[in-house]
């Protein structure tokens, strides 16, 4: 297994979930909720050091490093994300 940490922030929570390696982003999404696989629109990426040094995914997208990702994007270690979806 890959200990990957995929983020989804809802309103006021945040997930994590394992995945193996070669995961695909719709199914990493899959791995929160279902409706999440079924509905996926994009990944939005970012690097957890990327993330950590900036605080805020306001901050990252500002400086332009969230990173828009489709259905065959490849999960990495350390990926904060958020799962655009919907059902």
């Amino acid at each position: 297994l890959l200990s990957s940490t995929p983020l989804t922030t809802l309103v006021t929570r945040t997930l994590i979930a394992a995945i193996k390696r070669g995961t695909k982003a719709p199914q990493a999404a899959g791995k929160i909720h279902t409706d999440f696989e079924r509905g996926f629109i994009r990944a939005e990426v970012i690097a957890f050091q990327d993330m950590k040094d900036c605080g805020t995914m306001a901050a990252a997208k500002s400086k332009g490093l969230v990173r828009s990702e489709g259905k065959e994007y490849v999960m990495k270690d350390g990926d904060v994300v958020v799962f655009r979806f919907n059902v």
